[in-house]
């Protein structure tokens, strides 16, 4: 059986080509319009401002745990 041997192509072509091509996927994005964007960015913000205090409640109380069972 014969196998056929692709040319590799060079560093600018698969640079090229990569551009090319994520040019080409980024057209296709739907981006969020500047409101939306807010919207999403204050969303994150209050799930990261509730996961932190959540943490670090769960933190303090598991210190607390160790500390009563190393100190009896």
């Amino acid at each position: 059986m014969s196998q056929k041997k692709k040319k590799k192509s060079s560093i600018v072509q698969r640079i090229q080509r990569f551009w090319r091509e994520t040019v080409g996927e980024l057209r296709k994005v739907t981006w969020p319009t500047a409101p939306e964007a807010w919207k999403m960015t204050k969303l994150v913000m209050l799930v990261m401002v509730l996961m932190a205090a959540i943490l670090g409640v769960l933190d303090f109380f598991f210190s607390q745990f160790i500390s009563f069972l190393v100190n009896l």
